[in-house]
């Protein structure tokens, strides 16, 4: 960290430095992706970023953020090699600020751009290293750029909190901080009257309820999470909703139903904003019912994260078991191999034709007609699965059936 930054007086580079300077940030400005995820992974992996990265929403709109910082910082450098970079005040890092504050969380979670700033000063040394060999230009590109690195995270820090500061105050008053308080109290599990909840937050408590979350990682507008939050609505059947502004790219629902909306009938209803994703969790009655769905629904959105899933709408109820299995990832893929074997990586009509085939209790008929082939391209499908697993499936159908559930949510394999 750099102390008293203000009062410091900038070095001035020589001219061959401000050459080398202006060169190392063009490469800078065209990062691969592998380094990029190295750096990601840095940011959120700290012990007291784990809200963030455990958060689809926050981590993404850290990841925007980490990245902007790189990306105006080399920019700066290409314009004017060497000199001091002025803050990132640009709408990532006030998407963040927002962020962090309406997930109550405090400045600690900036650490994360500091955590990336180690793994930048890496990655420029090591282009420093490829732009000359010259000891004295090195000692001079590499005192100035330690200062610059340095300095610009620290006033990015400093201005962002400020940010953060005056979005929690805006945030302690009027009737969304009311609402946010009252849902933030029951999800806790806090003594709160249910009549001063039920007025707080404009919703009956008594009934049931089946909870929602909509959100983006995209970056789309709030109109269209506006939008997909109706869809639910629509898909649900219900005659209103209730609603909590989680973060800029996140909304909270809650419907007054006593059962989740039909997942193709919901996937439907949001063919129009493909960027948008919601999780939903198994209805409930009264107030633990409202607590409990949320729950759900969070954890089916931490479940499409991990596994960055394809699939628009999920939930709870059809994915509890995936969930259970992927919550340790690198078990879940020793799982998949040693169940599936050459089977993870056939086609995916074969795979296909044994997940279905187990869903109709081992009746190759019924497979056929829910597949719409013959019956003996099933069969055909079937023995070159037997094939390619390790076992018969006769021998290790539950298994089998659960792997293929599992890459059924899985989004394609990254390497």
């Amino acid at each position: 960290m750099v102390r008293g930054a203000a009062e410091v007086r900038w070095p001035e580079l020589s001219p061959r430095g401000r050459e080398l300077f202006r060169r190392g940030a063009e490469v800078a400005l065209d990062p691969h992706d592998a380094w990029v995820e190295t750096l990601h992974a840095a940011a959120l992996g700290g012990p007291r970023m784990r809200p963030v990265a455990e958060d689809p929403v926050l981590a993404a709109v850290t990841r925007r953020a980490n990245l902007a910082n790189l990306l105006h910082w080399a920019a700066a450098n290409v314009q004017h090699p060497g000199r001091r970079v002025p803050a990132n005040t640009g709408p990532e890092s006030l998407e963040a600020a927002r962020d962090l504050v309406r997930r109550g969380l405090d400045e600690s979670a900036l650490d994360a751009y500091r955590a990336a700033q180690g793994v930048a000063w890496r990655r420029w040394m090591q282009i420093c290293f490829e732009l000359t060999s010259d000891p004295a230009e090195l000692r001079e590109l590499l005192d100035v750029s330690a200062l610059s690195i340095a300095t610009f995270i620290e006033d990015t820090v400093a201005a962002t909190s400020e940010r953060m500061r005056a979005e929690r105050d805006e945030l302690t008053r009027g009737a969304h901080a009311e609402r946010r308080a009252a849902v933030t109290l029951l999800l806790e599990g806090a003594p709160i009257g249910r009549a001063r909840a039920e007025a707080q937050l404009g919703y009956g408590l008594a009934g049931p309820h089946t909870a929602a979350i909509v959100w983006s990682g995209a970056g789309v507008a709030f109109e269209q999470l506006e939008a997909a939050a109706e869809a639910v609505v629509r898909a649900g059947g219900a005659a209103h909703r209730l609603t909590v502004v989680a973060s800029a790219a996140a909304l909270w629902l809650w419907l007054p139903v006593a059962s989740a909306p039909h997942a193709g009938q919901l996937a439907g209803e949001l063919a129009a904003h493909p960027d948008v994703r919601v999780a939903v969790g198994r209805p409930g009655r009264d107030v633990d019912g409202f607590r409990r769905s949320h729950l759900d629904a969070a954890t089916t959105q931490r479940m499409v994260a991990r596994l960055t899933s394809p699939q628009q709408v999920a939930r709870y109820e059809d994915v509890q078991l995936v969930a259970l299995l992927t919550a340790e990832p690198t078990q879940a893929d020793d799982f998949l191999a040693d169940t599936l074997g050459d089977l993870l990586d056939a086609d995916a009509d074969t795979r296909h034709a044994v997940l279905t085939y187990v869903r109709e209790l081992g009746s190759t008929s019924r497979t056929a007609e829910r597949l719409y082939t013959h019956r003996n391209t099933v069969l055909r499908r079937l023995a070159r699965a037997d094939e390619l697993l390790p076992r018969p499936l006769a021998d290790n159908v539950v298994g089998v059936a659960a792997a293929l559930e599992v890459l059924r949510w899985r989004g394609p394999r990254v390497g």
